[in-house]
């Protein structure tokens, strides 16, 4: 009978042993993919809110933009096509690499195109190639999780979470200081266009490692049935588990507050008079530093406490995170305050990443890994974005930031006392995955260095 590798007893191991992990190439892949996956949410995300706001978009316009993301919240509705559907020619190469190479191009003509647009002589043109970067960057997102998922060994869940995460925030920091960078001195046109170079690692990542071990098949659809139940499947598989539809709220709550906060940090840096320099320092600068150590803290503690208590302490340190945000809204303008705020937000971002995508990931059924991914990624800030984009603005310019943060922190509450209550009962266990169970080849007593 498979192990399923998500408990709290774990076996005791060192501290190289906790270390080992990420060094291994599937961990090494995981960081690349990250990379590529994190950069069309940063172009989308507080790029574009600097390059509005300078350009003299309002607030309540600039804010509904984060409705560009509701694209990746429907991305589960397209998902199947990348689990069953075949490329011609390139197919050759593997269903997950030739879908890589495919998204991958797909990508760099979204950022091409959001580069070329006028916001203020066009803002429904600008709205428009927004939500076409964010289908694109959304597929990428289906084709990367997947990989990545399928990739690692269940020991390496964790590390190889931790990876991602790095990359992510390589990607998106590093495309956002670019764009900043590039921005003020050669225009925003030249700037997202340099910034497309960062959807090469994930293809090339594809390219070298080729396609996943541990993907399972589906059989071949031919009939109208067989592409229904293609369709279907993914769905009805996860919903007959036991606690299905509570680890359906708990992914739905949990991150209300932190993505409603998010959004909206580019506002309140523009509001207290921060340069793109000085943005680019403190909020790029110290908070990927600070986000690094809590990935890899996020990993250790993985591996430590196992995944319930770690991922507990992640929800806890998300939601006290926003409430750093209120106290620099009510000091103003203050560097230290910035990188304290900063730091403390992406170090809670950094470890709760780890862990709560590692949780995701164990979720997955290995027969449907990008549409049952698609599903709960789209689901954990589905709720914060559609608050983002139609409240955001007018909560900010009704109650103020201080006030403002304050509800965010509130609303994480929810999810906490929700994640605790299926650790109570035995639901978090019993929702699990095959992609947290071990396999042959899988076991994690002594994992290769």
């Amino acid at each position: 009978m498979s192990e399923v590798v998500v408990a709290d007893a774990v076996p005791r191991r060192t501290l190289w042993d906790s270390i080992r992990p990420y060094l291994e190439k599937e961990s090494l892949g995981a960081f690349f993919l990250g990379v590529s996956s994190g950069f069309p949410f940063a172009l989308l995300a507080a790029t574009l809110t600097t390059r509005l706001a300078q350009q003299g978009i309002d607030k309540s316009t600039v804010t509904a933009f984060t409705l560009a993301f509701l694209v990746y919240n429907l991305k589960f509705l397209w998902a199947w096509i990348v689990d069953g559907v075949r490329i011609p020619v390139l197919g050759r190469l593997g269903q997950r690499v030739s879908w890589m190479l495919v998204v991958g191009v797909l990508v760099i003509a979204a950022v091409f195109n959001l580069a070329l647009v006028q916001p203020q002589q066009d803002i429904v043109w600008t709205a428009t190639a927004a939500v076409m970067l964010g289908f694109a960057g959304a597929t990428f997102d289906i084709i990367i999780d997947a990989y990545r998922i399928e990739t690692l060994k269940p020991y390496q869940l964790g590390t190889g979470s931790g990876m991602s995460q790095y990359g992510w925030r390589i990607g998106a920091a590093g495309a956002g200081a670019l764009a900043l960078v590039v921005a003020a001195r050669a225009g925003w046109e030249v700037a997202y266009m340099a910034c497309a170079v960062f959807a090469l690692p994930a293809m090339l990542t594809a390219l070298i490692l080729g396609e996943p071990a541990r993907r399972k098949v589906v059989a071949t659809k031919q009939s109208l049935g067989d592409t229904w139940r293609s369709i279907t499947g993914p769905f009805a598989e996860f919903f007959q588990r036991h606690g299905a539809w509570l680890v359906l709220l708990f992914i739905l709550v949990h991150k209300i507050g932190d993505t409603l906060a998010n959004l909206t940090f580019r506002l309140l840096f523009d509001d207290l008079g921060y340069t793109n320099d000085e943005i680019a320092i403190y909020d790029i600068g110290v908070g990927f530093w600070a986000l690094i150590i809590g990935v890899f803290i996020g990993g250790i503690l993985y591996a430590k406490l196992g995944l319930k208590r770690s991922v507990l302490i992640a929800l806890v340190l998300m939601a006290v995170s926003n409430l750093s945000f209120a106290l620099l809204a009510a000091a103003g303008k203050s560097n230290i305050g910035m990188a304290a705020a900063i730091g403390f937000e992406n170090f809670a971002s950094g470890y709760g990443g780890v862990v709560v995508v590692a949780y995701f990931s164990a979720l997955c059924d290995l027969r449907f890994t990008a549409a049952q991914y698609a599903l709960i990624s789209a689901g954990a800030s589905i709720v914060g974005r559609v608050l983002t984009g139609t409240t955001a603005g007018s909560l900010i310019e009704s109650f103020g930031y201080v006030n403002f943060y304050l509800l965010t922190t509130l609303l994480a509450l929810p999810g906490i006392v929700l994640f605790w209550w299926m650790m109570r009962t035995g639901l978090v266990d019993a929702a699990m995955g095959t992609a947290g169970e071990v396999g042959p080849g899988d076991a994690r007593d002594d994992p290769p260095v």
